[in-house]
């Protein structure tokens, strides 16, 4: 009989502390910071997904969803330069260097991954803070910088203070536990 309530015991345990969190609705804003022009850009349709147990942290954008406030760049940005009919998405995928306590205080994280945009995939590190909130939901907020020539992506060569050379990028998401 105790053997059975230690079993029990244990599997209850796994199963309250499922590790896995994911979200719809994160938000990503890039900001391009050029010495004649700054805008921003933003999505509140990042995906992602963050599973303890495997060590996976994976997050996308569908890149026709960013708005910088102006239509006319909206659409130069998408076809001129992110060329999103040809690619759509941006995609981070990477694991925890040291996985996260998640004790409720909130706890500086490094995830180093690969980042593909505009049909190409690079190893980067991204930092960011964690933080698992009462209701056990997770709190993340993330920075890189991310230079647009090591991802093929043209600089307007006319109008080029319209643009900067690196776009300063940053993501947060409250991810749900997954049921």
């Amino acid at each position: 009989m105790i053997r059975l309530v230690c079993i029990l015991s244990f599997l209850w345990s796994f199963s309250v502390h499922a590790q896995e969190y994911q979200t719809a609705n994160g938000k990503a804003t890039f900001l391009s910071k050029a010495s004649l022009s700054e805008f921003t850009g933003e999505s509140k349709t990042l995906k992602g997904l963050i599973d303890l147990d495997k060590n996976l942290v994976d997050f996308f954008l569908d890149l026709n969803t960013l708005k910088t406030g102006i239509t006319l760049r909206d659409k130069h940005m998408r076809e001129n330069y992110l060329e999103t009919e040809k690619y759509p998405f941006a995609e981070f995928t990477g694991k925890f260097e040291t996985l996260p306590k998640l004790n409720g205080a909130s706890e500086k994280v490094t995830v180093r991954g690969k980042f593909k945009i505009h049909g190409v995939e690079r190893e980067i590190t991204v930092t960011g803070n964690l933080k698992k909130l009462t209701n056990g939901s997770l709190e993340l907020k993330a920075a890189w910088v991310v230079a647009l020539n090591d991802y093929k992506i043209d600089i307007p060569k006319l109008v080029f203070y319209e643009l900067a050379a690196e776009q300063q990028v940053s993501i947060e998401a409250i991810l749900n536990p997954k049921k």
